[in-house]
């Protein structure tokens, strides 16, 4: 079965958080997603508020900008969160929007480099080992986490360029792709993910979460197009969705046939109605989706 969710934008205030996350739990929606953008509402922050909120909806942080945080601190909110709601959160990790790192003194030079020690390290925090590491960017010294994870924990990537994804096979659980990722986007990391998984020796399975940007609504066509034109984007084919929830589900299948595992509708950033839109996803637009 294709995994569906929704994503409350850090564009709303924060106190808005609990109206959203309650409704997503009572209607039955498997996923919400939190994003940590630079700088609203911080990710581990939101989550532990959303999952004490709720009792069965698994809230997602895609991503925490690596840059921001020393890996050990990672470790100890991500073992936290799972021991206090085992198997409900849902970690990713990613660069970054470069700007932003640079805007607090966070950038480094190689990017790829810092995910990569820090994937690395984290899931080994995670998997309860003692870990001393002298990387460029990450640097332990005899540590380990007192409280790990009860059992595994899933840590995905976010990723868009070649070098990323292939990282991401080769070194996180899962990866996560924008909403500008068209099905024929999805295929191509899919590829990209394959060779990294196959060049690190992985056989396990590797999640693909996709963020699917959607409108729905009498102007639902006009906010879509406003916001692809925003990103810069609008030339490209097969990105996002307006329309009804047959419409939307279609645009769902479509992503999950190129290779996602989990699509998650991402409104727009003018959405009027956060609870509906939320609403809309999981009891119409999931009753649609094998």
């Amino acid at each position: 079965m294709t995994g569906l969710g929704a994503v409350f934008r850090p564009q709303l205030p924060p106190e808005r958080l609990r109206a959203v996350v309650q409704l997503a739990d009572t209607a039955g929606l498997e996923e919400l997603w939190l994003w940590e953008d630079c700088f609203r509402e911080g990710g581990i922050s939101a989550a532990a508020a959303a999952l004490a909120w709720s009792e069965q909806v698994r809230v997602g942080v895609g991503l925490l900008p690596v840059p921001l945080r020393n890996v050990a601190i990672t470790a100890m909110e991500v073992a936290t969160l799972d021991r206090l709601f085992p198997g409900r959160a849902i970690l990713g990790v990613g660069h970054g929007v470069q700007d932003w790192m640079g805007q607090v003194g966070a950038r480094v030079e190689s990017p790829v480099t810092l995910l990569r020690e820090h994937l690395d390290a984290l899931r080994a925090l995670l998997r309860g080992e003692r870990l001393t590491t002298d990387g460029r960017y990450v640097k332990l010294d005899d540590v380990a986490l007192d409280w790990p994870p009860a059992g595994p924990v899933e840590i995905l990537a976010g990723a868009t360029g070649p070098r990323t994804l292939r990282l991401s096979g080769a070194s996180a659980d899962g990866t996560i792709l924008t909403a500008s990722t068209p099905p024929d986007g999805v295929r191509r990391a899919r590829q990209l993910i394959d060779e990294g998984r196959e060049s690190a020796g992985r056989t396990e399975p590797h999640k693909v979460v996709v963020y699917l940007l959607t409108a729905t609504g009498p102007d639902a066509t006009a906010r879509l197009r406003a916001e692809l034109a925003d990103e810069g984007v609008e030339s490209v084919p097969d990105l996002g969705v307006a329309g009804d929830a047959a419409t939307v589900a279609k645009a769902v299948q479509r992503l999950a046939e190129a290779g996602a595992d989990t699509v998650i509708l991402q409104p727009t950033g003018d959405e009027p109605d956060p609870e509906g839109f939320v609403r809309f996803a999981a009891e119409e637009v999931r009753t649609l989706i094998p």
